[in-house]
């Protein structure tokens, strides 16, 4: 009987390609019922393209799709939901005006003679949220919540539609550890319900601590598929990468020199509540140092980046950059001196309808190297975007002429980090600067940051990845409700102490104190 198949989906032989580059090419996925199957890879490496196929948004040039057995053709994410395949994407499809329930409920409105019953939706989303401990606030704006909020919501719109298969593209690429550990709860809870999981990711921890089985893709093609009981890190990532990679970051003491930033009693307002997001902070940077924010997502971090480089208004304190106050500086006259990741890649680090050797010169097209009585020389940008292209490995279908939205976010990640480095500024502020990438990049993207340490430049760096943190800085600031709690020297500290500062519960710095 063809029914009685031990796969809940197959997917076989699939290839799809677009302009210059073959997304997947010949892949053979195989998913059991109520297992956790990881999708692991580079970025770039096509397991998006994959999923994308799997829930219509993509019709593959070859290659075929079975739910239980059975051929199925999916043409769009409507035939997807009718066969219970739910998707929750890396960047999230939600619509920010609209409240968290009526996110919830778009496309699937329980109607009656043409009325939305809403209340019968609300009391399945409470049932739910209670059920999976997946807490929102229904009535909350999307723009209003956090993004661990925003991907409960995506959550919970899958779990709405009845779905049985489905699929987390990257969940965790923007969660706390916190969040991260309840949604990894959450996964088992799924799986041992007999729902059936993909779960797109490169963070091997992740890998290890609830996948049942790995399928590995690299540069498109499909290289084989494991139990992780029977595998390893060390393994995963030869797989995924091709080599061995370095996991742990190789650096010498700092020896810290000038001042390079100093921040004195400086608060941002905060756009969501009356109170200050960032409040009466200060501290020092130096060149030849990496000093490190840490904390929860929503302690201030974003708005004191803001504060600092212009993109929000500070209401009271002082930034000083180079000996020069600059607290009232436009960006522009800022970024003489200033580099900066920044955390939206997609809203303030790239133009993604831009092409890639567009976004590679944005802070530099008046340069005199690139443009000549205000035309911009389109030869140079080239060579410029071409060299870079080639020394931060950013993979694109059509080189310097890519669009920027078709590159993975991995890529688009790399491009902003190779324009930021390469702008040679005394201070570079880099926010979350390998979120969404593989261990290769991350490897390669740590080990910039340390040269640049040891060129004597000054780095000042965000992060909510507990091992980047502790691996990568020389001093550790926590941040907690807009103030800085704690100053810790990672080489005598460990998690579990970090983990107690940035929930509020130490504090090594006084009221409104400072850190030097």
């Amino acid at each position: 009987m063809e029914n009685a198949s031990e796969y809940v989906i197959e997917m076989l032989h699939i290839t799809k390609e677009f302009p210059g580059i073959k997304a997947n090419d010949d892949i053979t996925l195989q998913l059991k019922k109520g297992e956790i199957h990881a999708l692991l890879g580079e970025n770039g490496a096509g397991k998006s393209t994959l999923m994308s196929v799997l829930f219509g948004l993509y019709q593959p040039e070859q290659g075929e799709i079975r739910k239980n057995g059975q051929v199925v053709r999916i043409n769009d994410p409507n035939d997807a939901t009718a066969l219970g395949i739910g998707m929750v994407h890396q960047h999230f499809q939600l619509i920010d005006v609209f409240t968290v329930l009526d996110n919830i409920v778009l496309g699937a409105e329980t109607t009656r003679m043409g009325f939305l019953q809403k209340k019968e939706a609300r009391r399945k989303v409470e049932e739910l949220s209670r059920r999976y401990g997946l807490a929102v606030d229904l009535d909350a704006r999307v723009e209003d919540i956090t993004v661990g909020m925003q991907q409960r919501v995506e959550i919970l719109k899958m779990l709405y539609r009845d779905n049985e298969i489905l699929i987390f593209d990257e969940p965790t690429a923007v969660l706390t550890p916190q969040e991260i550990n309840e949604l990894m709860n959450t996964m088992r809870e799924f799986a041992g319900e007999g729902k059936s999981i993909l779960f797109i990711t490169h963070k091997l921890n992740e890998i290890m601590a609830v996948a049942d089985r790995v399928s590995v893709l690299r540069k498109g093609r499909y290289i084989g598929t494991v139990n992780t009981a029977d595998t390893d890190k060390r393994q995963l990532s030869n797989m995924m990468v091709g080599r061995d990679v370095q996991l742990e970051v190789v650096k010498t003491p700092a020896s810290p020199g000038e001042e390079v930033l100093r921040l004195e009693h400086f608060s941002v307002p905060s756009h969501l509540h009356k109170r200050n997001a960032v409040n009466d902070v200060s501290f020092s940077v130096r060149a030849g140092e990496i000093v490190c924010i840490s904390g929860i997502d929503g302690n201030g971090q974003t708005e004191l980046v803001h504060g600092i480089t212009g993109l929000d208004r500070p209401n009271g304190g002082t930034v000083t950059l180079c000996g020069e106050n600059i607290t009232h500086d436009s960006i522009r006259r800022r970024g003489k001196n200033m580099s900066h990741i920044p955390e939206d890649r997609h809203k303030h680090g790239l133009v993604l309808d831009f092409t890639l050797e567009q976004n590679m010169v944005l802070q530099r097209y008046l340069d005199p190297e690139f443009q000549r009585a205000g035309f911009i020389r389109q030869d140079a940008v080239r060579s410029y975007a071409e060299r870079l292209i080639e020394q931060y490995d950013v993979r694109s279908g059509q080189g310097p002429v890519t669009v920027a939205r078709s590159m993975s976010g991995g890529n688009q990640q790399k491009a902003i980090i190779a324009r930021e480095v390469d702008r040679d500024k005394p201070l570079i502020i880099a926010v979350q600067p390998t979120r969404g990438l593989d261990v290769g990049a991350i490897e390669y993207i740590h080990a910039q940051l340390v040269s640049e340490r040891d060129r004597g430049k000054a780095v000042l760096l965000v992060s909510l990845e507990l091992e980047e943190v502790m691996s990568l800085s020389d001093r550790i600031l926590v941040m907690y409700e807009g103030e800085l709690v704690g100053e810790l020297d990672p080489r005598q500290t460990n998690v579990q102490e970090l983990g107690l500062y940035m929930a509020g519960a130490k504090r090594n710095i006084g009221e409104g104190g400072s850190a030097t």
